[in-house]
């Protein structure tokens, strides 16, 4: 569970701190010498295997820090540990993985880590403090992927105070820089023998993970095997995980595909996002014997937001008229009535279902913190309640809507003549929806047939994993669908909306958002000092980025759609607060007697 610290830790208490954990309030569930978490089974036993699928297709490359190229499922999660570890039952809690000790200075700029002295790579040699600065250095280096070194930003630099003790300099003081710290992957500076991080390709990494790489072809499938030499396998926070001796990904180019492997016994385990497919396929036959099992688990995640996201680099989507009038056009009812069997809620905002969410006119606090920002407010932010997707239920209709989005259009510069509309230069409005897997197809063609009506010309391409990888990192698109995970308390990622980041290639601003007054927001949340005062930074900072319409808001589950082969694994009696399903399963089920074990001994060594 460590690759989930990056989705979930926030801002801790300022003071003088020494422990075995670290939390944001200060109020640690589990003391000193605990023996496990809550939500697995201490002596759940080890061996068998789990298969998932690998769904749009394949991956290029072994190194998941870098920006060109697709990284396989579950490597940075299974072969890297990081210097603490983060609880699934408090919502932003980490404990000691790496290091036995963290500690940070009364003023709040840095932060000590003591690594434990058995720790190891999977080459033999001690996780030292050299490897830790090691990593940072990388990390934050213009050799990584953009997304690390916006993380890390905030912090100035390591120092090695000795064999196994680090020091790390934060830039500011922001209560969550600590976590973040903890939250490093380690990789051993022995990794590729002095070649550039972004010159690692099929290098097979040298982390200290409780998995190994055990095979794989690339583009296609990827095997890790449990190493059974794991130097972290009795500390308290890995205990009942990783009972698996064996976890493979396969890779299927659909879900039509990945749906009829499933029922042929190729792999065992997969989560369904598509309501279609899970009221209409994942039924009848196997499911009526008990040979399949399909359940909804409810959980507490936050929602944090879905929807299509404009290009606003692009001159016909730079202003928000246009992207708005294109909003309108979306009949979300009609789709949950006809497309989605009435199972889904629309997403509102960046923050839906969290204390953090918007609501109506800004409240007074809010309004003190917009009137003290340095750069201008839009009247509209300040006066109007914040935007929440169109409906078209009774007194409303589509029909009003269309009329609102032609009024906008207008005065934005585009008119309808001549068959369609076209801007003062007689150019036609064309809008391409890209996708990777064609499963947002059956959204898409209704959305597109409706924009129509206002003279835009909709189309709707499906082009290889890969192909869409590079024009997402390269900015090479007008709109997609695009996701980012709800956090429990938000902070650092939020930097992705920073106007630094707008025409970064590979940076996670895919919209392009560039706006002085998000800025300054960004940076009341990452610098608020208590939990009231975060709420109120993040409430405004999601009403400025809604007024700025962004998106077009797509819809969410309050459950997560699991279906696995029976008879193959168990659970522990509780489930955490906070999970996704498949990083879940893979760490704290486990194989039955029924499961054709595995010996994590005799496998293969993986390819070099």
């Amino acid at each position: 569970m460590r690759w989930l610290v990056f989705l979930w830790m926030g801002w801790c208490a300022v003071s003088v701190w020494a422990g075995h954990a670290y939390s944001q309030f200060g109020d640690i569930k589990y003391p000193p010498g605990f023996s496990h978490f809550a939500y697995v089974q201490p002596q759940a036993p080890k061996g068998g295997r789990i298969r998932f699928p690998m769904l749009g297709g394949g991956f290029d490359k072994l190194n998941p820090f870098t920006l060109k190229g697709v990284e396989p499922p579950g490597l940075e999660g299974l072969m890297f540990d990081t210097l603490l570890s983060r609880s699934l039952d408090e919502p932003a809690t980490a404990y000691g993985l790496l290091a036995r000790d963290v500690s940070v200075a009364p003023d709040g700029r840095s932060a000590e880590f003591e690594l434990r002295p058995e720790a190891r790579f999977h080459n033999g040699d001690a996780v030292l403090a050299l490897d830790v600065k090691h990593s940072f250095d990388k990390l934050s280096s213009k050799e990584s992927a953009p997304q690390y070194r916006m993380y890390f930003s905030g912090i100035a630099g390591v120092t090695v105070l000795g064999e196994r003790k680090v020091r790390f300099d934060f830039r500011d003081v922001n209560r969550e820089l600590p976590l973040i710290a903890g939250s490093l992957p380690v990789f051993s500076h022995r990794w590729g023998q002095g070649k550039p991080l972004d010159q690692l390709v099929t290098e097979v990494p040298v982390g200290s993970g409780p998995y190994l790489l055990d095979d794989f072809h690339l583009g296609k499938d990827i095997r890790f095997r449990r190493d059974p030499n794991y130097w972290g396998r009795d500390l308290p926070v890995n205990r009942g995980l990783y009972n698996f001796d064996q976890i493979s990904f396969d890779g299927y180019k659909d879900p039509v595909a990945a749906f009829e492997a499933f029922k042929a016994g190729e792999f065992d385990f997969i989560q369904v996002y598509i309501a279609k497919d899970w009221a209409r396929q994942y039924k009848g036959g196997k499911f009526n014997t008990g040979e399949l099992i399909k359940r909804e688990w409810q959980h507490a995640n936050p929602v944090g937001f879905q929807g299509f996201l404009f290009n606003t680099r692009l001159p016909k989507l730079a202003d928000a008229r246009v992207r708005r009038a294109i909003g309108l056009a979306l009949d979300y009812e009609w789709m949950n009535r006809q497309i989605f069997y009435q199972s889904y809620t629309r997403v509102r905002g960046y923050f839906t279902n969290s204390p953090f969410e918007a609501q109506g006119l800004p409240l007074p606090e809010e309004l003190a913190l917009l009137r003290s920002l340095k750069q201008p407010v839009p009247p509209e932010v300040l006066t109007n309640a914040v935007p929440t997707p169109p409906v078209t239920t009774p007194p409303s209709s589509l029909r009003d809507n269309l009329r609102q989005a032609r009024e906008l259009l207008t005065q934005a510069g585009w008119e309808y003549r001549d068959g369609a509309l076209r801007n003062t230069r007689g150019e036609r409005f064309t809008l391409e929806f890209l996708d990777s897997a064609g499963s947002m197809g059956r959204v898409v063609a209704p959305f597109t047939q409706t924009l129509a009506k206002l003279g835009i010309e909709a189309s709707y391409r499906v082009v290889d994993p890969s192909v869409y990888e590079k024009r997402i990192k390269d900015f090479t698109f007008e709109m997609i669908s695009s996701r980012t995970m709800g956090q429990l308390t938000p902070g650092s990622e939020l930097r992705r909306y920073e106007s630094s980041y707008a025409m970064v290639p590979g940076s996670s601003n895919l919209p392009g958002v560039a706006d002085p007054v998000v800025d300054e927001l960004v940076k009341q949340v990452m610098q608020a000092r208590d939990r009231p005062s975060l709420t109120v930074a993040v409430r405004t900072l999601d009403r400025v980025l809604r007024h700025g319409y962004y998106d077009v808001p797509h819809w969410y589950s309050p459950v997560h759609r699991v279906a696995y082969h029976a008879g193959l694994f168990e659970q522990p009696a509780q489930t955490p607060l906070y999970y996704q399903p498949e990083p879940w399963a893979m760490s704290t089920w486990w194989a039955t007697s029924a499961s054709s074990p595995t010996s994590p001994t005799s496998a293969a060594p993986a390819k070099p």
